[in-house]
């Protein structure tokens, strides 16, 4: 009797530790967390309406239940690249996204007046100053333009490292980026 009841455990152990093999094997999902459901929050909200302060846009994420603080906020909005832009209405938080014209990745000729600042420049490089979140974007279109007078960008959350190929280049492009930003 003793060696059915074993026979029968053997068993059961079994087909739980195959059923174990294959759920660790099963890829799992990893769910999403309280900071990025709130960052989605964040584009839904900018993306909606204009918002004029951080303060308004705190007031509206925690009409959707985010109590967040001031810092936090900012966080978020430099994570998400949101800057602060003059338009024709007064001012608003706006996304390098919400910029593109088509929704697409956004092009360096509509984001570049927005966020240009300054530009500067030593022998084969170009250190491009921009509003604040404004460096990403600009990095992430000079790049994809893909001109053969760059090698790379290096940005940070104000200032981008452009490298050229050449002092001739670093005049090409310097020119373009002035020209551009001036629209």
């Amino acid at each position: 009797m003793f060696a059915a009841y074993y026979c029968q455990l053997q068993v059961i152990v079994e087909v739980h530790r195959e059923s174990l093999r294959r759920t660790s094997s099963a890829r799992v999902l990893p769910m999403p967390t309280a900071k990025q459901e709130r960052q989605v929050a964040i584009r839904e909200i900018i993306s909606a309406r204009a918002i004029a302060s951080q303060e308004e846009l705190r007031q509206l994420l925690a009409e959707r239940g985010w109590d967040v603080t001031q810092s936090t906020l900012s966080r978020d909005m430099r994570d998400l690249g949101v800057a602060r832009l003059a338009t024709g209405s007064g001012v608003r938080y706006t996304t390098a996204e919400a910029a593109a014209p088509s929704g697409d990745r956004a092009t360096l000729a509509s984001i570049l007046p927005q966020f240009f600042a300054r530009l500067d420049s030593v022998r084969e490089f170009i250190v491009v100053r921009t509003r604040i979140a404004g460096a990403q974007p600009i990095a992430e279109a000079i790049d994809a333009e893909d001109s053969p007078d760059v090698l790379g960008t290096i940005a940070g959350e104000n200032t981008i490292l452009v490298i050229c190929r050449s002092d001739a280049a670093r005049e090409r492009v310097a020119r373009r980026l002035v020209g551009m930003a001036r629209r």
